[in-house]
This record gives structure tokens, sequence and C-alpha cells, in this order.
């Protein structure tokens, strides 16, 4: 095989990995309670339609702008010579595993007793009185700015920053993080636009179960996530 064909081959190949090593953080940040609720209740609005839509233009945006100053801040010395991740990179996730394993055990801690009793944040009673520009700022404050799902986009750019590929590649990569990471709201938008009268009814049930079982999903999401940015973290250092 010509150098230049097995080259091609071998960035295609990390070029994959990176996009694989990020689908699980990315259904983390996707399935992430909090922004599914607010986005239902935007939708419930009288300015539901644009207000949604300017929700989730905010969340893209923020889980982007997130990313990109990663993979700059990562830049070339994300990966050494030989394709393995910097050193740098394993600290990075070891730090965000234990991060994110102590937000579980905190969010385990104050699961309610019965689901049912579960409150959402005071913020979200007042939802319906926000103006445009509040609700893009509160998609890029729930993507972006927020504790729980940031250390999974920082670490879903150091992850792309390490896999030594091309910089079109990382922002290829980082295009398909945002994209999946983005389907927990852009569902409901979705089901509000072209389901009719049953997306009342639709988007109820999802609302009820995500506020009920809110605590519960996060915590057990951290667990698992921050046990593999643990993993990936040691793999890194030992290597």
């Amino acid at each position: 095989m010509p150098r230049s064909t097995r080259s091609l081959a071998c960035e295609e190949t990390a070029s994959g990995h990176a996009v694989g090593d990020v689908l699980g953080l990315a259904a983390g940040v996707a399935i992430s309670p909090l922004p599914i609720v607010a986005i239902i209740l935007i939708l419930a609005t009288p300015r539901g339609r644009p207000n949604g839509t300017l929700f989730l233009v905010g969340r893209i945006l923020g889980l982007a702008l997130l990313g990109a100053i990663m993979l700059t801040v990562g830049g070339s010395g994300g990966a050494s010579t030989n394709k393995h991740p910097a050193t740098w990179v394993g600290i990075l996730k070891l730090v965000l595993g234990e991060l994110l394993a102590l937000f579980a055990a905190r969010q385990w801690r104050r699961r309610p007793a019965d689901p049912a009793e579960a409150q959402l944040p005071k913020w979200m009673a007042a939802i319906d009185r926000f103006t445009p520009p509040k609700v893009l700022g509160l998609g890029l404050l729930l993507s972006a700015a927020n504790a729980k799902n940031a250390p999974l986009t920082i670490a879903a750019g150091a992850s792309i920053s390490a896999a030594g590929i091309s910089v079109p590649q990382q922002i290829g990569a980082l295009a398909v993080f945002v994209c999946i990471a983005s389907l927990g709201v852009l569902a409901p938008l979705t089901v509000h636009l072209f389901m009719g009268e049953r997306a009342r009814s639709i988007l109820g049930t999802w609302r009820n179960r995500a506020a009920r079982h809110n605590v519960a999903v996060m915590a057990a999401l951290f667990f698992v996530l921050g046990l593999k940015l643990l993993g990936d973290g040691v793999s890194i250092l030992v290597t």
C-alpha cells in the first residue's frame, strides 16, 4: 500500500476512534434531565416555538464554544508524535473523573425518598416570563456553564485533541459530539413542531418523568462516566 494511502487510512481510523470515544460523553450530556424539562416548559409558553428554537441554538452554541476552547487549548499538544495521548490529557481525565464521581455521590445523597417529592429549581416557575435574550442565555448556561455537563464537554474536547488528527477532523468530531449532545433538547422541540395536539400530553409525560427521576438519573450517569474517565486517565498515564 502506498505511503499516502496508508497515511490517509491511519488518519481516518484515528478520526473514527475520536468520534467513538466521545459518543458516550455526548449521550450523557443529551439525557441530562434539567435542560429537557426547561425546554418543555418553554414550549408551553405563548412564544414556545421561537423561544424553544432559541434555547436549542443557545445550547448548541454553548457546547460548541466550550468544545472549541478545549481544542484550542489542547492544540497539537494533545497527542505525542506516536499518536499516544499526552500526559496532561491523562491527568485532566483523572481530575474530571473524580469530579463526576463526587457529583454522583452528592446527587445520590440528595435524592428524595419518594421520587414524587422531587422539586425543580425555583427559577423554572418564572420561565414563562423569560425574554428571548434570557432564553438564549439560559440555553448557553445549561450547556457551557453547567457544572454538571461542562466536565463531559471538556473531556470530549480533550479526547478529540488527544487523537492526533487534523484540525478539520477535530472540527468534524466536535460537530458529531455537539449534534448528539443536543438530541435531548431537540426531541421535545421536534415533537412540539410536528405532533400537533398530541404534543402537549407527550411532553407533559416527559416533563414529569424527567423531573421525578432527575437526581437518580444524574447520579447514575455521573458515576458511570466518572469511572470511564478515571479508567481512561489511568490507561494514558501508565502506558
